[in-house]
């Protein structure tokens, strides 16, 4: 029988998945649940050692003889502690020590009680990795268990290797062994990817053997899009690939992936049997959700650092490699693969939806705004570089944008998003145009990016003024609370008129439909530069607009 700690149960499930076969295990209460399941484990062979301090090195030296990763286990307080000179010496000599502390509570540290010290990062700076796991009562904590321990495992083979620290709190009562065998957890394998790798070669070749394989992008730069290109059009054609406009550098309308989410609703047809995720964040709320709704054969994560970034919860194997290697092996491996009745069927519903999008006038919103700005370049073949402000801003440039979109999605957050194009518009000021579409509270915040000597005449502003944040008007039951304009939102009467004054940046703005044409047309003819147009929206109007929308679908 094993301990009923579930956290003891995952970590252990997780060192036999990785291969761990000696642990050298101390003395301890706290830790005995711990040492209670290396010992009952038949995978694994025990070795108690009294002294802490010995122990970390004892634990080295079978790393030294095995070459394998070893389990040194203590118990809570200033065993731990005895620890860090073998975590020094093996972080200095990349060997693969994994030390287990068990720990009290969080509720418990400085309160008094007995060997109860500050664990987490104690060992900074001299390991790989630190984490410490939840006590999880809950899926998404079980989840988030897993994962800490997967990360752990991966840091002792990642640059070079060495030791990690997996920190455990443990609830009493520490001594109930009543559970038959240990849970069925998921192992993330960790592959290191390179041209010459047949893994990645052969892992291709698995991925377009299953029936609806999919492909997701991320954020990317540009000039790694670029790269991309003919891959990915290889790709399209036995793949379903999943990209918003800051994955997709070729001119064309955006992907309507959130209105063809919502228009299959619960239908597993579209669910992918193997998944491969590269780049960076995507924006899409309704894409995380969906792909975490996905039991898939194999889920990929594709990066150079190799972390484990399990974005939609399902991840069981990650690839360290350059993204333009590893997608330009899954292209070349398509050749004498079939198209799948899954990239048809995602196909005619990313037909229908853009027929759909076509007929769709919104009403004067900050939506009509940005679809007419969209149209005016396309009308008049406009060229540039877009930049688009967080929030609301980028979600109607995924709808409307036929070229790429540069936004400081890495954190997600309002601040710098003026600041960001007006640098990129200052280092390329006799190379090309520069626009940044950008909310009122975005702009405000960041307005000192015009207070600049350097600001060139290349960049024009759409600002979208709703007299706050606009969002907040679409987060049902927000609106229950009567604090939601004034503090949540940030409710203002703010105008850049002045602002524009201040900076000699020609201004221009629009409170209805008549008004918005007009000064678009103003607006890309401008003859002086910078150049802005604040469009005065109402909030409510925005979010009716957006809902309108997408009930079309």
């Amino acid at each position: 029988m094993y301990s009923n700690k579930e956290n003891v149960n995952i970590l252990t499930t997780l060192l036999v998945k990785e291969g761990i076969k000696k642990a050298v295990v101390c003395p301890g209460s706290r830790n005995s649940p711990i040492v209670h399941n290396l010992c009952t484990c038949p995978d694994i062979e025990c070795y108690p050692i009294t002294d802490e301090r010995s122990a970390g090195f004892v634990a080295l030296g079978m790393t030294l003889a095995d070459n394998a990763p070893i389990v040194v286990c203590v118990t809570s307080g200033s065993a731990l502690l005895n620890v860090a000179p073998a975590a020094a010496e093996a972080f200095y000599q990349n060997r693969p020590l994994i030390i287990i502390s068990a720990d009290r509570p969080a509720q418990w540290i400085e309160q008094q009680d007995g060997q109860t010290i500050q664990q987490h990062r104690v060992l900074e700076p001299n390991v790989r990795k630190n984490v410490t796991l939840p006590e999880p009562h809950n899926e998404e904590e079980r989840w988030y268990c897993n994962r800490l321990v997967n990360e752990a495992l991966h840091a002792t083979r990642l640059n070079g290797g060495g030791p990690v620290h997996i920190n455990v709190p443990i609830s009493e009562p520490l001594f109930e062994y009543n559970v038959p065998q240990l849970p069925d957890e998921r192992l993330v394998s960790l592959h290191p990817a390179s041209t010459e790798d047949t893994y990645v070669y052969e892992t291709a070749t698995n991925f377009f053997s299953g029936t609806k394989p999919m492909i997701v992008l991320g954020q990317l730069i540009p000039e790694v899009v670029g790269n991309l290109i003919e891959a990915i059009e290889t790709l399209k054609k036995v793949a379903v690939v999943i990209q918003e406009k800051l994955a997709d550098d070729d001119i064309g309308p955006a992907q309507p992936i959130d209105e063809v989410l919502k228009m299959i609703g619960e239908d597993e047809a579209y669910r992918p049997d193997h998944l491969l995720y590269i780049g960076g964040t995507i924006v899409s709320k309704r894409l995380r959700q969906f792909l975490r709704k996905c039991t898939c054969k194999t889920s990929i994560i594709v990066n150079e650092s190799g972390a484990c970034c399990d974005t939609f919860m399902n991840a069981t194997d990650i690839i360290q490699g350059r993204v333009e290697d590893v997608i330009g092996i899954f292209a070349y491996e398509t050749e004498d693969v079939q198209k799948k009745g899954f990239v048809s069927l995602w196909s005619k519903a990313f037909d229908k939806a853009l027929a759909i999008r076509g007929t769709i006038k919104p009403r004067f919103s900050q939506m009509l705004a940005v679809k007419a700005f969209h149209e005016k370049m396309r009308e008049e073949a406009i060229d540039g570089e877009f930049f688009y402000g967080n929030s609301l801003a980028v979600r109607l440039g995924n709808i409307f944008s036929d070229q790429y979109l540069y936004v400081n999605r890495g954190v997600n957050g309002i601040e710098g998003s003026l600041s960001t194009a007006v640098g990129y518009a200052i280092a390329h000021q006799e190379e090309e145009d520069v626009y940044c579409v950008i909310g009122d509270l975005s702009f405000f915040y960041d307005q000192n990016a015009l207070w600049n000597e350097s600001l060139s005449p290349n960049l024009s502003i759409l600002l979208l003024n709703n007299s706050g944040g606009g969002i907040f008007h679409q987060l049902p039951g927000l609106e229950l609370s009567p604090y939601r304009d004034s503090a949540i939102a940030a409710q203002h009467t703010t105008s850049a008129e002045g602002i524009c004054q201040t900076h000699d940046i020609v201004y221009l703005s629009a409170r209805n439909e008549k008004e918005l044409y007009e000064n678009l047309d103003k607006f890309f003819n401008s003859e002086e530069g910078p150049v802005l147009l604040e469009v005065f929206t109402n909030a409510e109007e925005d979010a009716q607009a957006l809902k309108d929308y997408y009930q079309a679908f």
